[in-house]
């Protein structure tokens, strides 16, 4: 069940490199209790079980695969969350896109959208993200599909 050892690390410092790791998160399944703020560290921490785009897209035959991956915002100034339940803490949700700009304040708000209108923004004074994959792949029978 657990192969391999195709490990990705993406650093984000500006909105340009935050689209990158939005589409390689594309579709990752996030529970609720997997999603932290160290408000006095100003940090920002998702755990993902993120779809492998990368490793599809290079063949027609492959098996799809997911891989446990952490999500880290630093220098978050604060979090608000709409549509959340943090009371259902083993719900899971499907990350769709990660979208940032600048607001007037001349802070940067990113949202982490996901699936059902759910949504977390988070405000900071700079983009800095990390996604790092942390554990080997496993292979999964079912590939992301959204209804439009």
């Amino acid at each position: 069940m657990i192969k391999g050892i195709n490990r990705l690390k993406l650093i984000g410092k500006n909105i340009e490199d935050l689209k990158t790791i939005s589409a390689y998160s594309q579709d990752s399944i996030v529970k609720i209790k997997d999603i932290v703020y160290l408000k006095e560290n100003k940090i920002f921490i998702v755990m993902l079980s993120r779809f492998m785009w990368e490793d599809l897209e290079k063949g027609v035959f492959r098996n799809y695969k997911r891989i446990k991956s952490v999500l880290k915002f630093n220098f978050i100034e604060n979090v608000l969350a709409k549509n959340i339940n943090q009371q259902q803490k083993n719900r899971n949700l499907e990350l769709l896109a990660i979208k940032s700009n600048h607001n007037q304040n001349n802070l940067y708000d990113t949202s982490l959208v996901f699936s059902g209108n759910n949504i977390i923004l988070l405000k900071s004074e700079e983009i800095d993200v990390m996604l790092d994959d942390q554990e080997y792949f496993w292979e999964v029978k079912h590939f992301p599909k959204h209804r439009i």
